[in-house]
């Protein structure tokens, strides 16, 4: 992505302005409200919401770091801060994959299962009523479709947005 000159710009239409600017402020404001929303009911972010989530997904609660980092589109440095804090709420602990100190494990510990089964359907509930509850059946395949394509045309390695893109 290079710069451009003022003459070579092709500058946004109406229509190209508005839709940035609604996408700008849905960018701005739904990550900001998640994360009060989440604060206010157990003191943690959405980022660390989403950690737990990506471990619940897994049937044994357990992903290596660096699959998790992948996961989270996350640096390591990040992961690692945010992984430590859950660590000393009781609802994640680090291992090493059978013995190998190279690969390291986070794993879900029996509260960090009572959090996410007492977090998620509060959670999913404020997702559906402030993006889903608003769209029909059409918008949501087109929110997703689109959202696919901006993650594929950012991040050609975010591997879980891409599949079916």
């Amino acid at each position: 992505m290079g710069e451009a000159s003022q003459d070579s710009v092709q500058w946004l239409n109406q229509d190209e302005r508005r839709t940035w600017l609604a996408l700008h402020t849905v960018m701005t404001l739904l990550p900001a409200t998640l994360d009060t929303d989440l604060q206010g009911l157990e003191g943690i972010t959405l980022f660390d919401y989403h950690m737990l989530a990506m471990l619940s997904e897994n049937e044994d609660g357990q992903v290596s770091m660096t699959e998790l980092a992948q996961l989270s589109t996350s640096s390591p440095s990040r992961l690692s801060h945010v992984v430590k804090k859950l660590e000393q709420r009781g609802w994640v602990e680090r291992t090493t994959y059978n013995g190998d100190a190279r690969v390291k494990m986070a794993s879900l510990t029996p509260s960090g299962w009572d959090a996410v089964h007492r977090i998620a359907p509060h959670h999913v509930g404020t997702v559906r009523a402030l993006v889903l509850d608003c769209l029909d059946d059409k918008d949501v395949s087109d929110l997703g479709r689109v959202a696919r394509k901006l993650v594929k045309a950012l991040d050609n390695d975010h591997w879980i947005l891409n599949a079916d893109a």
